[in-house]
């Protein structure tokens, strides 16, 4: 469960310090937040990245995960019910998993 508050906050400068998208903190005068729109365009013009998942934090934010097409970098990002957006993780070598399939096999 992803939880957004004032700790995930401070990892995610960290994180984004750290990681190959510095640059959407740099965009964003030193911060790794901005809004929606900018994020997206940002992920998508220098990593090639569109979203593949999303959900609903219990913080009300929504969560989504980006990644380009040959899985070769990745993207965390929680849109908050502000409309403020930040990146929260990213990396390299995505893989999408099958789903597991449980139950009687009819």
């Amino acid at each position: 469960m992803l939880r957004t508050n004032s700790v995930l906050a401070g990892l995610v400068l960290s994180v984004v310090a750290s990681s190959g998208n510095a640059a959407l903190a740099q965009q964003t005068n030193q911060t790794s937040c901005t809004d929606r729109s900018t994020a997206l365009t940002h992920l998508s013009k220098n990593y090639q990245e569109e979203p593949v998942a999303m959900g609903l934090a219990s913080s009300g934010g929504v969560v989504e995960v980006l990644t380009n097409d040959k899985g070769s970098s990745w993207s965390i990002i929680v849109t908050m019910p502000s409309g403020q957006t930040c990146l929260v993780a990213s990396g390299e070598g995505w893989e999408a998993l099958q789903p597991i399939v449980s139950g009687k096999i009819l």
